[in-house]
């Protein structure tokens, strides 16, 4: 089916386009000989002396309020440019409410809130209806409250509203989407380490507002796990209520027929209980430097942070002014002169920072290669003493006015635009002219005032100064500058830290005989020793979210520490090369670097395979401990943990052949912790050395993924290139 919005657009464009040749043909004339030129002054000699003339008063067009019995406020706003209709309800209540130890709960409630669907209609379903009618029903989750909202054609409004109606009274927060929710979220925490400017953002709120502070805090495996179904029907009964509610509506219908129907679907709902925000504290960090160590990049980040204002301060017109003066854009001191004339920045920028209704964050920030670490944070320190002796000039506080004001109508160029601005102000208290207001008190703003709210916000005493690098190419002359914290930005894993402790000091003489009997098993110490690399292909079938996926693989190890594999996908073949010093992956000419945490998962992988391991079972790294028998399907198995550089693997192996039967370990995954197992069979010879054909992974007692081995070869040649990332 056609888009229908894209047809209405279109044939819009098409009847406009056509206009004015219809009236040319109509009304068609004699040609008349063009006026003489009328000039009223001289042309300017330049472009800098063409007269401006003053932007005239703005006076965006107001929205109908109005309120139920019930108390839901209501706001409408007429829009006939096109046949459209868009709306959205913000509900009292979001993550600052959320319970500390369920950090990450409305992140999952707002997701499956829609993906859950209704009692009588599931996401699935509700997403074919939408997607036939080019329409769509959105939820989601802020710090102080959360919303559901819906834009539709003016035709298909009455289906649209009816289901999202029942999506806001009658969610059914499936347990199969609830998963997913978690599986993604997990991804996310598994993830979050990857990138230094993820890093940087996230240590940056913690050091301006505290660490355990709500509006910062960080979703952990731990607390995704503690989010029950229940905790989600909770919430929405003691939330959603329509004295709790401010809805918006904006398009292409009559503004008493609309009152008339949300009377008709909103009047008959019965009030709740007020909904007011929880007391939050802030408790910045002290002033000092604090390094993250990030050793696989060749840039630093830096940021420069303290507690803001907030919005209704009184001088937060002039801050505004003074942060595109500061730090704003392209013509901004910071980007002149820590990257123009110093060439110290990647990027650079920053300000006082505000909120609603609460601190917003004042940070500065610059992104420069390692060697520059120090001279960048040395620039901003710089920029902000020179504010003292050489306070903003006219020509600056002129330019940063021009293009705050000429800027500004852009952000409400639509009356939805206009009507969501408006919903704002009322929801934290802000006066209802707010907006109308904006031009006149930036218009008042003076040099002396810059200079002013420059020394009042901005305290380079104040500022706690992180810098997310590699830590060995400054951290000497970084010392230099002032005492530094070291952040530990490690993922906590549930009950990593009781399995470390409990790890040996030595192996068992039960689990050292089970090891031996297994490399006789594989073949023999001398043809195990004599295993330099090794070279698979096989089959693998993935379970996903969308289904079974089968791909082929090409794998190389070359021991201990190097891996090479082809990945044929559906989509294409991928390359992943790994080594202790080269991590990346390349697909169609493109490739980019595997962040650490796959890294040194994939340097683990190498290490932990059975022909490694059992090259080693002599090396006072590996700790072998026989922990009894346990069924592994019809066979009664030894069991022996055994433990890689304090990681613990445990293996069932049969007592009598001494085969790897199955080995069991708990990881951390995209998906988040997990209890992997794989069962192992069809041991097949190859030089001596015995290889399983065949594997079936478990992750969480179901099944993730099965492999086929169709080709083993024991020490090919291969070419040292192709560990070599590409240029």
């Amino acid at each position: 089916m056609k888009n229908r919005r894209t047809a209405v657009l279109l044939s819009l464009a098409l009847l406009i386009g056509s206009a004015p040749m219809m009236w040319s043909q109509a009304a068609k004339k004699p040609e008349a000989k063009a006026p003489a030129r009328v000039t009223t002054g001289a042309i300017p000699s330049s472009w800098q002396k063409v007269p401006i003339p003053p932007l005239p008063a703005w006076k965006p067009e107001q929205p109908t309020r109005f309120v139920l019995k019930n108390g839901m406020v209501i706001y409408l706003m007429e829009d006939h440019e096109l046949p459209l209709v868009s709306g959205v309800a913000y509900i009292r209540g979001g993550a600052t409410a959320e319970p500390a130890n369920k950090v990450g709960m409305m992140s999952i409630y707002s997701q499956v809130w829609r993906t859950g669907g209704t009692k009588d209609m599931t996401g699935d379903q509700m997403d074919e209806f939408l997607e036939a009618r080019a329409a769509k029903i959105e939820t989601d989750a802020g710090n102080e409250s959360t919303s559901i909202g819906f834009d539709c054609l003016k035709g298909d409004f009455n289906d649209v509203f009816k289901m999202f109606v029942d999506l806001m009274q009658n969610p059914d927060f499936r347990q199969d989407k609830i998963d997913l929710a978690k599986s993604y979220m997990n991804t996310a925490i598994s993830r979050r380490n990857d990138s230094s400017g993820q890093i940087v953002s996230r240590e940056a709120g913690f050091l301006a507002y505290g660490k355990n502070n709500p509006y910062v805090r960080e979703m952990e495996y731990s607390t995704v796990a503690a989010v029950t179904r229940q905790d989600l029907v909770n919430w929405h009964k003691d939330h959603v209520f329509p004295n709790d509610i401010m809805l918006g509506i904006s398009g292409d219908f009559d503004t008493k027929q609309m009152e008339a129907k949300l009377e008709e679907a909103f009047g008959g709902w019965a009030k709740g209980p007020e909904i007011t925000q929880p007391e939050v504290e802030f408790h910045p960090a002290k002033p000092g430097i604090y390094v993250v160590n990030k050793a696989d990049v060749n840039q630093s980040e830096i940021r420069m942070v303290e507690l803001g204002i907030k919005r209704s301060n009184p001088d937060w017109f002039a801050v505004q002014v003074f942060n595109e003066v500061f730090g704003g854009g392209f013509s901004s001191r910071l980007f002149n002169d820590l990257r123009t004339k110093q060439g110290l920045a990647y990027s650079v920028g920053g300000g006082i920072g505000s909120s609603m209704d609460h601190p917003g964050i004042t940070q500065l920030g610059i992104g420069t290669k390692s060697e520059s670490t120090i001279p960048a944070i040395k620039g901003l320190w710089a920029e902000i003493g020179d504010l003292k002796t050489n306070p903003p000039t006219e020509a600056e506080l002129k330019r940063a006015k021009d293009t705050i004001l000429n800027g500004f109508i852009f952000n409400y160029n639509t009356p939805d635009k206009v009507l969501r601005e408006k919903m704002t102000l009322e929801r934290y208290g802000y006066p209802a002219d707010f907006l109308e207001k904006f031009q006149s008190h930036v218009e008042k703003v003076t040099t002396a005032d810059l200079e002013r709210v420059a020394l009042k916000y901005l305290h380079k005493d104040q500022l706690a100064v992180l810098v997310v690098g590699k830590a060995a190419d400054w951290e000497k002359q970084l010392a230099e500058l002032g005492p530094v914290t070291n952040l530990d930005i490690t993922i906590p894993v549930p009950g990593e830290g009781a399995k470390a402790e409990a790890a040996p000091k030595a192996s068992n003489p039960e689990g050292k005989a089970l090891m031996a009997k297994f490399v006789q098993f594989l073949g023999g110490e001398a043809n195990v020793q004599a295993v330099k690399a090794m070279h698979e292909v096989s089959k693998q079938t993935v379970e996903t979210p969308q289904g079974q996926m089968t791909v082929n693989v090409d794998e190389t190890i070359v021991l201990p520490d190097k891996m090479m594999a082809k990945i044929g996908t559906p989509m294409g073949e991928m390359t992943r090369v790994v080594t202790p010093d080269v991590a990346y992956m390349a697909m169609g000419g493109q490739s980019r670097d595997l962040p650490a945490s796959m890294k040194e998962q994939a340097l683990e992988q190498i290490a932990r395979h059975y022909v490694s391991i059992a090259q080693h079972v002599n090396d006072s790294s590996l700790e072998f401990v026989a922990n009894g028998t346990a069924k592994v399907g019809d066979k009664d198995a030894a069991v022996v943990d055994v433990y890689l550089n304090g990681k613990k693997v445990t293996w069932y192996l049969d007592p009598t052949t001494g085969a790897l039967l199955r080995e069991q370990q708990n990881v951390v995954g995209q998906t988040g912790p997990a209890e992997v197992t794989t069962d192992l069979s069809d041991w097949k010879t190859v030089n001596g050395v015995n290889f399983a054909m065949k594997g079936v992974t478990m992750q969480n007692g179901k099944q993730a993924a099965s492999t086929e081995t169709q080709t083993v070869e024991v020490n090919p040649q291969v070419d040292p290139k192709v560990f070599t990332k590409p240029q």
